[in-house]
């Protein structure tokens, strides 16, 4: 079922690439140490890969994301640590001809007096504006796919003093795509964005001898948000064992857990 979905989004993905022709050069996540007062220049590059004109608006929000896969995208100051009214775009609307390229300047303008320590951002986002053209021809309605760039804004102030807090919100083995997967839920209640991995120390529930250690890839956690990592142990027999489970973030801050496992047999 997941293959499938997957399978379904990517097809939507790809219709809407072609159809929109508009991709993103440089980049989902633009970061920034920001001080006092200072002013901070960015661009976000963009390319129209098809033949024709294509109109693109641009605009802030704020952002979110959780562990069951929800991502929430709402209007600037629903996030308490939003950095929208510090980042100004030089256009809101632009209009690129086939195969042209372009680049649309932002400035972030700190505060004198900026809040707290940590980690502050928004996103700029980037979606082709598509032209109403009414036929006759069909009854009904047309549907348009068109593909929307959200591109990370973060800034990071004092973070000397910032620092994440990961915790580990569940554990659940289950079969995905046909092999065993630890899914490992984490929440980072800290004030700094960070890039943890995940990793699992299985061990013998009887002898203690270590079986192995099983990695997931390094995704970015922003404060008050959590993510899913994904760990294949397709591996490790069928059994039941003690495990250890850490996170370790770019800092080699590291948080950890002991858990028993339990890797079923179907």
């Amino acid at each position: 079922m997941i293959k499938r979905i997957l399978l379904l989004i990517t097809l939507i993905l790809q219709f809407s690439f072609l159809h929109a022709g508009i991709v993103i050069l440089n980049g989902l996540t633009h970061s920034y140490k920001i001080e006092n007062g200072k002013v901070y220049k960015g661009k976000v590059a963009i390319e129209n890969t098809s033949n024709n004109p294509q109109s693109v608006k641009l605009f802030l929000q704020d952002f979110s994301y959780h562990a069951d896969g929800t991502i929430n995208y709402s209007a600037l100051h629903t996030n308490k640590r939003t950095n929208g009214e510090w980042i100004k775009l030089n256009t809101n609307l632009i209009t690129l001809k086939g195969k042209e390229k372009t680049e649309v300047l932002y400035e972030i303008t700190v505060p004198d007096q900026a809040r707290d320590a940590g980690s502050y951002w928004s996103v700029i986002i980037v979606e082709p504006v598509e032209d109403i053209k009414p036929s006759d021809n069909k009854a009904g309605v047309n549907i348009t796919s068109v593909i929307r760039y959200a591109i990370q804004v973060i800034t990071d102030f004092e973070t000397e003093k910032a620092k994440p807090d990961l915790k580990f919100e569940s554990v659940k083995v289950e079969k995905l795509e046909g092999k065993q997967t630890v899914k490992i839920a984490v929440a980072n209640n800290g004030n700094l964005y960070c890039k943890p991995t995940t990793a699992i120390e299985i061990y013998n529930r009887k002898t203690g001898e270590k079986i192995g250690t099983y990695s997931s890839l390094t995704m970015g956690l922003l404060p008050d948000t959590s993510k899913t990592f994904y760990i294949d142990i397709s591996k490790i027999p069928p059994d039941k064992y003690k495990a250890a489970i850490i996170a370790t973030d770019e800092e080699e801050n590291a948080f950890a857990l002991n858990v028993e496992l339990e890797v079923k047999n179907d």
